[in-house]
């Protein structure tokens, strides 16, 4: 579903709220619907109704709220101030970006609070203004927030803290963390050898139970500042056996790319092959390779130095016995040989696959399988960032004034919200008439679902048209649909009987 018409769909509740304020009454100059959703009210007023009717009319579960930032490149001209910007990012570093940040309903995946900032800003500063709105829109206090590493800052944590509710993410390994994990680490083998982890099971696609999860949970005093409120910190160490796996696959793989640039410092002496002539030198470009793979200590490497003497006449012109001779000496250094150091790597690998997680829920609210099975779907989230650029096609953005930007983002965002509701109604409606939908599926028109997406049926329903003949004077004189097959008046069905 392009721009145009997922704007179509969802136009008129931006409209209808417009109209219901002061608005109206400005110039016709200022009333771009863009520009209308990038000023703060209006937008929040969006938010916080489409929040409180979705929730009261479907109903929704308020449970966990997952939020994450994701950026938008564009060619787009950078100004002092502006929303574009350069920073950091996964799509076009070498292109400027906006920032959206939103906080998601789960397991939805429905956006509940969407804020669009420049494209430099960190995320660490942009959880609580957001979870401020979502708090206003839904009222109940212990509400769980989830995030990534950058959500478990203390400046964060703090706040979800003393408004009642709760948060849960992984610690980043830096600062205290980094040098308190490999203690953790240590307890957390000792405990494994002896049998005394809490282990979490999970079955497989061949109906086998294996073990998805170990750890053990340590309690810590969390303090924003010396003055400030304390408040008690749960942490979990965490071993994945899927996330040691994937740890050790990359350190083959370092290990590997290491080898390979380590053998290229030293070439075969030929033309336009650099030698280096100097120890020092190659034992510094040795230690940078290790360093960039992160395999210090893994590698065993062996070199010698080499000498070669050739007997030169002194001038030019041919020689002759009575002519005068020099034998210049030329040194290279090479690398003879590069082993593995088994028992270190060895020793390392034992260590993968753990990971430290915070919150300040208490037992009895959750516990370390609920922590486990919450973070791993924390890809619920990111289908909100794939519908935004894949299925509503925010970028490129053809507007350039930053209230039009921000505005058109915030349509687009409710654009995500239909495509939302809409799959939760109907998948709820087939779970509870215990039917499933044939159809939706080109390569296999057979297959039968109770879980179909919004964009799979969207996409069947794409040859229905409706055709409206009209008089001079406007008045309708024929209308007609193209006629619905069993399959297309099943959905329609359940839709309008759960709406």
């Amino acid at each position: 579903m392009g721009k145009s018409a997922m704007t179509l769909r969802i136009v008129h509740i931006a409209n209808e709220h417009c109209r219901a304020t002061d608005y109206g009454q400005k110039s016709r100059s200022d009333q771009s619907l863009v520009v209308v959703l990038s000023k703060p009210h209006y937008w929040h007023g969006i938010e916080r109704d489409f929040n409180a009717r979705s929730i009261e009319v479907y109903p929704l579960p308020p449970a966990v709220m997952r939020c994450d930032a994701t950026t938008v490149s564009g060619d787009h001209d950078v100004t002092e101030g502006g929303l574009w910007q350069f920073g950091h990012s996964k799509d076009d570093p070498s292109r400027p970006q906006i920032k959206v940040m939103t906080g998601a309903l789960d397991p939805l995946g429905m956006p509940l609070a969407t804020d669009v900032l420049s494209g430099e800003r960190a995320d660490d500063g942009l959880y609580i203004p957001l979870i401020e709105r979502i708090e206003a829109g839904l009222q109940p206090p212990g509400l769980r927030y989830v995030g990534d590493g950058k959500m478990s800052a203390l400046a964060t944590r703090a706040p979800v803290a003393g408004r009642q509710h709760f948060s849960l993410s992984p610690l980043p390994l830096t600062g205290a963390t980094a040098e308190a994990m490999e203690a953790w680490i240590t307890e957390g083998m000792r405990q494994d050898s002896d049998g005394e982890l809490e282990r979490i099971f999970r079955t497989n696609h061949r109906g086998e139970t294996v073990r998805a999860a170990a750890g053990y949970e340590l309690e810590r005093t969390c303090c924003l500042e010396r003055s400030a409120e304390e408040w008690r910190a749960r942490v979990w160490v965490v071993r994945s056996p899927l996330h040691a796996e994937r740890q050790a696959a990359g350190l083959e793989k370092r290990l590997a790319h290491a080898e390979t640039k380590l053998a290229a410092l030293t070439p075969a002496r030929g033309r336009g092959k650099r030698q280096i002539t100097e120890e020092a030198k190659l034992v510094a470009a040795m230690d940078t390779v290790l360093k960039e793979q992160r395999v210090e200590g893994l590698l065993r490497i062996a070199w010698d130095q080499q000498r070669e003497r050739h007997t030169r006449y002194v001038g030019r012109g041919r020689g002759a016995v009575t002519r005068a001779q020099r034998v210049p000496e030329t040194i290279r250094y090479h690398i003879t040989r590069i082993a593995r150091q088994a028992c270190p790597i060895a020793a390392r690998k034992a260590r993968f696959g753990w990971k430290a997680f915070v919150t300040n829920a208490t037992r009895e609210r959750r516990s370390l399988g609920d922590a486990v099975w919450c973070y791993r779907n924390a890809y619920r989230v990111e289908r909100i960032f794939n519908r935004l650029k894949s299925r509503v096609h925010i970028a490129p953005l053809f507007v350039t004034r930053d209230d039009q930007i921000e505005g058109l983002t915030y349509l687009l965002t409710l654009g995500v919200r239909v495509l939302t509701v809409m799959e939760f109604v109907l998948r709820h409606s087939l779970h509870n008439d215990q039917a499933k939908l044939p159809g939706l599926h080109p390569e296999n028109r057979t297959k039968m679902t109770d879980t179909p997406t919004a964009e799979r049926l969207l996409k069947a329903f794409s040859h229905v048209s409706l055709t409206i003949v009209k008089t001079a004077a406007g008045a309708d004189i024929l209308r007609r649909l193209t006629p619905l097959s069993t399959f297309e008046f099943i959905p329609i069905k359940s839709l309008v009987a759960r709406v």
